[in-house]
């Protein structure tokens, strides 16, 4: 480990965090870097750091403290050092294990595309955490915003998101239309349209396995009964349809005796409500019209459900099975409407990268928008939490923006470094202001009888609240 980074040296009176079996190991006084944000990300850090360490002093008084170390990207790292994301940066996180983030800028005029994905890959932070949860007082659209209660879990390096495309007219998008038209699609009804531009979609085992892996050790930690798998499998189907597949396998192989699948628990079910149900009668309850497929097709529900009452019918049935964590699986576009209609049904959602990327903002803007939504990106032994939100800079310097992605994800990470009294105490204190309609302008313009204050005078009324 170096001494020091981009020209700073490490805290002296501060230990790193290690990492060592599969177990963050946290000192006392951690040291953790931050990236403070472009646009309105200076104001948002300077509030968001007094809350931090006003929270820890109060539930540790004084055991216990965060040494903070600056690490720089965007737009500030660019001014200083002419680069975005200098290496030293980078080496930092991945030495110091955990940080966190304010909103950076996407660079102007090419290089990195996103700062944001950059980190992620380079450090193989490949689980997106999303947790989804209305705090009373929020101004929200819908009539039962606190019926929604999620995290979702978005698969972080690949899909779309690789940075595998070709631009239309490039002599590269140009071999690849030509190796598709003339090879693979060779005498088949599709082809590329020339003047294409083109992308490629990687979704693998390892990378889909290992997230939904993520997801299900997280429910069961946290106790929550149902594992959501959201994909486009019906159209995508060697994709996204491959991701539903190997999500399952990881469910059935690996959490065999913690988990039942959607199906399963149908044809326990049913067995459970009728001791005397024939494997095929079975078959027809969860296969309504089978007795108009093809024999082959009856035959193998029909095996299907004699496999799972014979492999499961011991541990799993007489109703044991509702006690297990339910795998289920729901196409993407109807998830939309499904955590709208019937948010009480859904509690853990493992995602394809492009897909929790539209999910997470949707869900978001049901409980109060992206201002208040936290978010973190994880990995075997290195975690960034972050801002979910962008820049705003037209907003900049003016001590007016919502803090609340950023002290939420700050509480997100005191829970995940085991610091949990400090993170309660920051989530009872914001929903306490929000309640008292002490709120920034983005929540006091839609809830009556607010009181309109700055980014750092919500944060004092927080620290107050404590």
């Amino acid at each position: 480990m170096q001494i020091s980074y981009n020209g700073l040296k490490l805290p002296k009176n501060g230990k790193p965090i290690e990492y060592a079996n599969g177990q963050f190991e946290v000192p006392d006084h951690p040291i953790l870097p931050f990236i403070e944000g472009d646009g309105t990300g200076r104001d948002i850090w300077k509030a968001s750091q007094r809350v931090f360490n006003a929270a820890v002093e109060k539930a540790y008084g004084g055991q216990r403290a965060i040494r903070w170390f600056e690490i720089f990207a965007g737009e500030k790292a660019f001014r200083q050092f002419g680069n975005w994301l200098p290496d030293d940066s980078v080496a930092a996180a991945r030495d110091l294990r955990v940080s966190i983030k304010g909103p950076l800028t996407t660079p102007v005029g090419g290089g990195i595309r996103s700062l944001n994905v950059a980190l992620r890959q380079m450090l193989d932070l490949y689980a997106c955490v999303r947790p989804v949860k209305y705090y009373q007082g929020v101004p929200s659209p819908v009539k039962h915003p606190e019926k929604l209660d999620i995290v979702i879990y978005r698969e972080n390096t690949e899909d779309v998101y690789a940075g595998i495309e070709f631009k239309e007219g490039s002599a590269d998008a140009a071999r690849l239309i030509d190796f598709l038209n003339n090879d693979l699609l060779k005498s088949g009804k599709k082809n590329v349209r020339a003047d294409s531009g083109v992308g490629i979609k990687p979704i693998s085992i390892f990378g889909s396995k290992r997230l939904v892996r993520y997801a299900i050790r997280a429910a069961l930690e946290a106790g929550r009964k149902t594992v959501t798998l959201v994909h486009k499998g019906n159209i995508q189907k060697f994709t996204e349809g491959a991701f539903r597949e190997w999500g399952y396998e990881v469910a059935q192989q690996e959490f065999r005796a913690e988990t039942v699948t959607e199906r399963e628990s149908w044809i326990l079910g049913n067995k459970d409500a009728n001791p005397a149900l024939t494997v095929e009668q079975n078959a027809a309850l969860i296969e309504p019209g089978l007795d108009m497929a093809s024999q082959a097709y009856q035959d193998a529900v029909c095996a299907e459900v004699k496999a799972v009452l014979d492999s499961l019918g011991q541990t799993h049935g007489n109703g044991a099975w509702k006690s297990k964590v339910l795998v289920n699986d729901r196409i993407a576009d109807s998830i939309f409407q499904q955590i709208i209609l019937r948010p009480e049904d859904y509690s853990v959602l493992a995602t394809t990268n492009l897909n929790g990327d539209y999910i997470s903002d949707a869900a978001a803007a049901q409980v109060g928008g992206l201002g208040i939504a936290p978010g973190a990106n994880i990995g075997d032994g290195y975690a960034v939490f972050e801002a979910t939100h962008g820049t705003a800079p037209k907003y900049a310097d003016k001590d007016l923006i919502n803090p609340g992605s950023v002290i939420l994800s700050g509480m997100m990470l005191l829970e995940f470094i085991g610091w949990k009294e400090a993170a309660r105490l920051i989530e009872a204190s914001l929903e306490k202001t929000i309640l008292q309609k002490f709120v920034t302008y983005d929540f006091e313009r839609q809830t009556a009888g607010a009181t309109k204050v700055g980014t750092s005078e919500f944060a004092t009324r927080i620290i107050a609240n404590m």
